[in-house]
């Protein structure tokens, strides 16, 4: 028999979202009468606008004739996709990126786990704490990190704890670092980064060699113009940051996956030798040898939401999301619970009350409640005494969720 790569043995012993599901299950299973509002994994539930619609059944019309059909296509996408992303992402914001930049993919989710692959495993990680539990997992598998404590903590990471009494901002790191993952605005905790937040990573990475991995999959939910939607936005980014982004969760692709990469010319690794090499051109490789491209039909319907009608309709989702955002987190911090996030960002964290650890209140709000979250120590150490409510839901859910959690608990 082959040997496994033993790297997996060291993941903890159950994926987040996995737990969260048998525990819902179980509960489900003993109580076949309960009706469970789910505001926990961040999966949208409002239907896909009517330009994404349009553009689906016109683009498999196009797949039903010989002079129209399409196959293979790009590796890196089409490139009336990459353009409508340069034109309308970036320049419309005063940001210069250039198509040969561009790397469409299967979903965000991808993107954060694959990234890493282009680089050494003896590189040095330091990941936001609490986390997109991805981005930790990826490089446990990959053997940067060794097992896990008891804690949850892996010796090979760097945490940057990102708690209320430092306003969920983590502190620079207090050595040398080689990739930072940062993600804005946050999940799980709703924080945002301002200009000057930004600018201070930027600084760290330029003096350390380092590269940034910016997760930017929530930038349409910011509301404040002051904000930067884009780490390019601020001078010096292109030399130290790739830049990842999803039509998931505002044009609702959690079903039809999509997402892509940008990856600046200017952005650059370096080989044993200590000569500088392209990270563009290497992930452009690692791109063409593992993937074939995202199907032509999506990337037509991603391509809708550029459109007039179709950024109007996407507009209309964000901001469905947005009230329900508002109406938990101002809901819940009537109810007397500690409040964060829900402003510029689709999450709602919540501390815990009276000490709980974050998986007893997340079986308390079920079983009392009826209400499936997720607990903050899911997302790392920092995340315990925490809890995450996503506004991906109806509005009846959402009102129901905060009267449901108010009066039972």
């Amino acid at each position: 028999m082959p040997r496994i790569n033993e790297h997996y043995r060291h993941l903890k012993a159950s994926y987040l979202f996995a737990e969260i599901r048998r525990r819902t299950k179980a509960f489900t299973d003993a109580n076949p009468g309960v009706a469970l509002i789910n505001l926990g994994i961040g999966d949208v539930t409002e239907p896909l606008p009517a330009a994404v619609v349009k553009a689906l059944h016109d683009a498999a019309d196009e797949m039903a004739q010989a002079k129209t059909f399409k196959g293979y296509g790009p590796y890196v996408g089409y490139e009336f996709l990459l353009a409508d992303i340069a034109g309308h992402d970036f320049a419309t914001r005063g940001v210069r990126v250039g198509l040969d930049e561009i790397f469409v993919s299967d979903g965000g989710k991808s993107d954060s786990a694959n990234l890493q692959e282009i680089f050494a495993t003896d590189c040095v990680v330091a990941v936001m704490d609490p986390v997109y539990p991805v981005y930790a997992d990826s490089n446990v598998v990959a053997g940067r990190t060794g097992p896990a404590d008891d804690s949850g903590r892996y010796a090979g990471l760097v945490y940057l704890p990102c708690t209320a009494e430092n306003d969920f901002q983590p502190a620079l790191p207090d050595r040398h670092v080689d990739l930072i993952y940062l993600c804005y605005p946050n999940n799980p905790t709703g924080a945002i980064a301002t200009r000057e937040t930004l600018a201070r990573w930027i600084a760290y990475a330029h003096e350390h060699d380092a590269t940034i991995l910016y997760d930017a999959a929530y930038e349409a939910y910011i509301t404040d113009p002051a904000l930067p939607h884009s780490i390019y936005e601020l001078d010096g980014a292109r030399e130290v940051a790739i830049e990842c982004r999803s039509f998931s969760k505002n044009a609702g692709f959690t079903g039809m996956r999509l997402a892509y990469v940008v990856v600046p010319t200017e952005a650059c690794g370096r080989n044993t030798a200590g000569e500088r090499v392209s990270l563009n051109a290497l992930w452009q490789r690692r791109v063409s040898t593992k993937s074939n491209g995202a199907p032509y039909v999506i990337q037509k319907a991603a391509a809708a939401t550029y459109t007039p009608d179709g950024k109007k309709q996407v507009r209309v989702l964000i901001d469905f999301y947005m009230e329900n955002a508002r109406t938990i987190a101002d809901g819940l911090a009537a109810a007397g619970l500690t409040v964060y996030g829900g402003r510029n960002a689709p999450y709602v964290w919540i501390r815990t009350p009276n000490g709980a650890s974050s998986w007893d209140f997340f079986d308390t709000v079920l079983s009392r409640a009826h209400v499936v979250g997720v607990p903050g120590s899911g997302f790392g150490p920092s995340g315990e005494g925490y809890f995450r409510l996503s506004a991906f839901g109806s509005h009846e859910h959402a009102r129901d969720a905060v009267e449901r959690i108010s009066t039972r608990l």
